[in-house]
């Protein structure tokens, strides 16, 4: 096994991928790289910084540090719904496409067997398969859902780089054995996607703050096992030869 290395962990998952026939999931298999590759090429980020793991139903890349995750966070939330919007217009209703993205940091190993491992990438697949962004994502009119963990928001979002909207995002709470994790949906809240309790005007918006806006957030919990912790501070350059696959992918 190698030694672990800091990385941007970046996942896709197609929803029900699984109730969909052979055909249809070949089909949204190659839609899912097209639309992944793209939105990587448009955040500027070659084949060279990144690795690709296949998990059928869904795509997971660790990229370089070096790259600007400003850039990918802006892009994911506007060269990906475009280009999926652009997808999806094209095809039947039965065959679209509609994708959870989880936006993470942390220390990944690669075993001998080409396996990824490590409670950071562990945490960001426990957050790409959690009931407040599935949720979110049946609520919305749009094609994606985008989460970030609580390190990134904290070291990007909340700075409001160029293109991202820091009030665009709200708290979500997933509740653990050893504590709970923390991360950042994008998009307004709806029912299902949160469980703060806030009290409601006669419009169905939440009523006026008794506190300063800066101050609030929508927060979601659900149950599950400790996943470990994202994001951190990098210090200093690392380099990782992930080895042996054509073009930085892995099957």
């Amino acid at each position: 096994m190698t030694g672990p290395v800091y990385r941007t962990i970046l996942l896709f998952d197609i929803e029900q991928y699984g109730s969909r026939d052979d055909v249809e999931q070949a089909f949204l298999r190659r839609v899912l790289y097209e639309v992944v590759d793209a939105t990587l090429l448009a955040a500027d980020i070659d084949e060279t910084a990144r690795l690709r793991a296949d998990r059928g139903d869904s795509v997971m890349e660790l990229i370089d540090t070096k790259v600007s995750v400003p850039t990918l966070v802006k892009t994911l939330l506007t060269e990906t719904p475009a280009r999926l919007h652009s997808k999806n217009r094209l095809i039947a209703n039965s065959a679209q496409m509609r994708l959870r993205i989880v936006l993470s940091s942390g220390y990944v190993a690669v075993d001998d067997l080409d396996g990824w491992v490590g409670s950071d990438l562990n945490h960001a697949v426990r957050l790409l398969d959690s009931a407040p962004l599935r949720d979110a994502l049946k609520q919305r009119d749009g094609d994606s859902v985008l989460c970030v963990s609580d390190g990134i928001y904290a070291g990007v979002v909340r700075h409001g780089p160029l293109g991202v909207r820091p009030d665009d995002f709200h708290r979500i709470t997933v509740d653990t054995k050893e504590g709970p994790t923390v991360a950042w949906l994008h998009g307004v809240p709806g029912a299902a996607d949160s469980s703060d309790g806030s009290p409601k005007d006669s419009a169905g918006s939440p009523a006026a703050p008794a506190t300063p806006a800066t101050a609030q957030y929508s927060e979601t919990r659900i149950k599950g096992d400790h996943y470990g912790n994202s994001g951190g501070t990098h210090h200093g350059d690392q380099t990782f030869d992930f080895g042996g696959s054509e073009g930085g992918r892995h099957r």
